[in-house]
């Protein structure tokens, strides 16, 4: 099948999916898809193992004509973060500016060093030597709170503000400096590159601050062009030209195209909203990008259910599987524990804020994205029995899998106690 047919079909998968849901399981709607996907490749590869392994085959020869990280990073990934994007709240987002820029530019290099610290002693434990190098990798590549999972989860359960807007704001920006670390090390993991505080600062700068320097000269272009008309529909369809050719450029100037489309959105979604929009097109901006959003992210989470039939698993790598869901975890409880230990010298926070934004710092598909980018062939262990690749790709999936499920599926306690907290009037620790 083409490419565009088994997008059809897979889409078709994801919206049955989201309706039996309604009647059955009643669970938040991706979560339901990444499940129902998951229980479909279970599935398929119990049948291929026994009864029918032309199915598995099958199955697995139509999933690889989709480049999953082509699909999301170069794809969809632009409509994504625009339609995040143009749901923030800008004074919210204002008065948690340095809470946000010290989670994001901070938060990510802890995680990434813990992570690494404890994979590297994980492997020394499971006679799989794994150089030190390789660990600050799948540190890096899971360490970003991934946007898409997030907002498509915890946005919804409506956390009390100060928590929503640290927790949304993070994920949204933390993927440009998280990108930034990933391609440092991949470069001197892979390409023999030396990493230098020049080079680094380089990449970041041109990357990074690249990519907020031209969303914001987007935002301001498409800002002016849709003040220009009063005809709703292409004021519509001028918002469209953002994530499509808008994305495309950002990357061909090697800009982040994903900063890009989340500031370009703020841009849109705080100032084109009240003063260039005409008042019909006004009503229904958040209705048409909510639906695309809604059925990007259907597909998206369809597929990370079903990239379990492209994981090959080792059995030698099962206790650094196991062990790396808690080792993320506490990278990540360290991140955000040691920033709030000098928040709250300046401002009072809930007491549930840190584990909220623990638990809730979900990962999705940027970080199967990054993992499928590793190169294949090598080779690790004393008898080469394990492959790099394939031993990355088994922790971030298990991990992914863990984050959008379990941790997806039991925050709502968590966020309601911190509701209940805050409406007692004791809001704070």
């Amino acid at each position: 099948m083409s490419v565009y047919y088994t997008l059809c079909i897979l889409a078709a998968m994801a919206i049955t999916i989201a309706f039996v849901n309604q009647y059955i399981m009643k669970i938040q709607t991706t979560i339901a898809i990444t499940f129902g996907a998951l229980l479909i490749s279970i599935l398929m590869l119990i049948l291929g193992k026994t009864t029918w392994p032309e199915l598995q085959l099958h199955a697995i020869a139509t999933l690889e004509t989709v480049d999953f990280g082509e699909f999301l990073l170069q794809g969809i990934l632009g409509f994504l973060l625009f339609a995040g994007g143009l749901g923030i709240n800008l004074p919210a987002l204002k008065s948690q500016k340095w809470e946000i820029s010290v989670l994001v530019l901070i938060g990510v290099l802890i995680s990434t060093l813990v992570v690494a610290a404890g994979l590297w002693l994980l492997a020394y434990v499971a006679a799989i030597p794994l150089p030190f190098i390789y660990c600050l990798l799948f540190g890096a590549l899971i360490s970003p709170t991934d946007p898409i999972a997030v907002l498509a989860i915890v946005k919804k359960l409506g956390a009390p503000e100060q928590i929503a807007i640290q927790i949304e704001g993070e994920s949204l920006f933390n993927d440009g400096i998280g990108l930034v670390i990933f391609l440092t090390i991949f470069a001197v993991a892979f390409n023999g590159n030396e990493a230098t505080f020049g080079s680094v600062l380089t990449l970041f700068t041109h990357e990074a601050i690249g990519g907020i320097v031209f969303g914001a000269l987007l935002g301001l272009m498409s800002h002016l062009m849709i003040s220009a008309t009063d005809d709703g529909s292409m004021e519509l369809l001028m918002t469209l030209c953002i994530p499509t050719a808008g994305f495309a450029l950002a990357n061909i100037l090697g800009v982040s195209g994903a900063l890009a489309m989340v500031v370009a959105g703020i841009m849109i979604g705080n100032w084109t909203r009240y003063t260039g929009f005409s008042e019909q097109s006004s009503k229904y901006l958040d209705q048409f990008w909510h639906l695309l959003d809604e059925f990007l992210n259907a597909l998206l989470f369809l597929l990370i259910g079903l990239a379990m039939l492209l994981v090959q698993f080792h059995w030698q790598a099962w206790i650094l599987v196991l062990c790396g869901i808690p080792l993320v975890l506490a990278g990540r409880f360290v991140s955000v524990a040691l920033p709030y230990v000098g928040f709250r010298r300046f401002r009072s926070y809930n007491r549930y804020s840190v584990r909220i934004l623990t638990w809730g710092g979900l990962r999705g598909g940027l970080s199967l994205a990054m993992a499928l980018s590793i190169p294949t062939g090598i080779k690790l262990g004393t008898d080469g029995q394990v492959e790099l690749r394939d031993l990355i790709l088994m922790m971030t999936y298990a991990i992914v899998l863990f984050s959008i499920i379990v941790q997806g599926m039991t925050i709502t306690p968590m966020i309601n106690k911190a509701k209940a907290a805050e409406k007692a009037g004791f809001p704070i620790e």
